[in-house]
């Protein structure tokens, strides 16, 4: 057995269930790593396999600092899976890493070298073939019979070999803080996070189960807690083509997403639960926001105490009311009613008196149940977002509301 006293400065955390052969595979490339064995440790943690997973991690413990976690098959708890195999960490640094993910012997060294900084950081790798809904099915061949790096070599100019997130990389030049939604990018595929921050915010939400979403929601509490993002190149892993069931785990990133907007309900993870699904552009979330930022600045606190005051008018007396784009001005004779407004500052100056229950949301998806009022105002704060968000608005106002008066269009 790998002996060691040494406290090691990474911990790699590898989930897995069932993948006894990749799992082989990516751990034979932690052996070939340029960083001193007794630098890393390994921890793969089970989310219940029944096949020779157990054995496989047995073959290395002589050659790598390794240790071994088994969770019961209770349906796919990668959240769990994930915390668990933290919770035993040591090492300063935690790199999570998918079963089946290869990587070059620069993995380790790449990764901490952006980590040697006094502040935490999360650090968000390249992952060359990873495109979960069109595999680069023709690497199988080349990763069996070549290491990493001359796959590499030879695919590495190749359109089809590039990280589904290559342009939102490219776009920023690698720069994460250039980017306003950092964590639409956090995949733990290839990821690695200070190990103080990541308990700082309780790790992974072992609530999320299923395919999706847990990586993004657990980027955007690191980001809202103040962990500066930044990436590496160098640090790549390639991915193994293996089977998905896509149908099933789109239907589980949806139902997910909209868990995490439950939890966050707030304009930005609104955005990103607008933008998930099969014919949903989601890489375009940080446009989006950006467009959203924008506009929020532009409308400023215009007023729409005058066009709701008009609309009262229209609406039946002890009618139940939501507005949609609510500002901050509200007319006195207003009944106690539900503002969803984008600009917290002004919500906030809203809901002040106490009268009304208010909701931080543009209004695409909001906490209201069906059917919650009579009618909903659409006012013309929301103008600007109409022609991109129209339809999604005038759906959810069809959803909560019998009636809408559309005063944005």
């Amino acid at each position: 057995m790998y002996e060691n006293d040494a406290a090691p400065k990474a911990s790699v955390v590898i989930p897995t269930y069932n993948r006894a052969g990749l799992l082989r595979d990516t751990l034979h490339q932690l052996t070939r790593q340029t960083v001193p064995a007794g630098d890393f440790e390994v921890i793969v943690s089970d989310d219940g396999s029944s096949d020779e997973t157990a054995d496989v991690v047995r073959e290395f413990t002589d050659r790598l600092r390794i240790r071994y976690r088994f969770q019961e098959d209770r349906g796919a708890r990668i959240a769990l899976a994930r915390n668990q195999g933290a919770r035993l960490a040591t090492g300063r640094v935690l790199v999570f890493l998918d079963t089946g993910a290869m990587v070059g012997p620069g993995f380790l060294r790449s990764h901490l070298a952006v980590h040697d900084a006094a502040e935490p950081r999360a650090v968000i790798g390249y992952a060359f073939g990873y495109n979960p809904s069109d595999p680069m099915r023709q690497l199988a061949g080349p990763l069996d019979l070549s290491e990493p790096e001359a796959v590499w070599e030879r695919f590495r100019d190749d359109p089809a070999f590039r990280d589904i997130r290559h342009e939102q990389f490219t776009g920023c030049g690698f720069d994460l803080s250039r980017r306003r939604t950092p964590w639409s990018m956090l995949f733990t595929i290839n990821f690695s996070v200070d190990r103080a921050a990541f308990w700082a915010i309780d790790g992974f939400d072992e609530q999320i189960s299923g395919w999706g979403g847990e990586d993004l929601e657990l980027g955007y509490r690191l980001h809202r807690d103040g962990v500066a993002f930044h990436s590496t190149y160098d640090g790549w892993v390639i991915e193994s083509s293996h089977e998905r069931n896509m149908d099933v785990s789109f239907s589980e990133f949806i139902s997910n997403m909209a868990q995490i907007l439950a939890k966050h309900p707030q304009p930005a993870m609104e955005l990103g639960w607008a933008l998930v699904g099969w014919t949903r552009p989601f890489w375009d979330w940080e446009k989006e926001y950006r467009a959203l930022e924008e506009w929020t600045a532009e409308v400023g606190g215009a007023s729409v105490a005058g066009e709701l005051a008009a609309s009262l008018g229209e609406v039946l007396a002890g009618s139940r009311i939501a507005v949609f784009g609510s500002g901050g001005d509200i007319p006195s004779d207003l009944p106690p009613s539900v503002l969803v407004e984008f600009d917290r500052g002004l919500l906030d100056a809203a809901l002040a008196g106490g009268a009304h229950e208010g909701h931080h949301s543009i209004g695409l998806r909001t906490p209201l149940a069906d059917g919650a009022v009579d009618t909903v105002v659409i006012t013309s704060r929301l103008s600007g977002l109409w022609k991109r968000w129209g339809d999604d608005l005038t759906a959810e106002a069809g959803r909560v509301g019998r009636r809408v008066i559309n005063l944005a269009a």
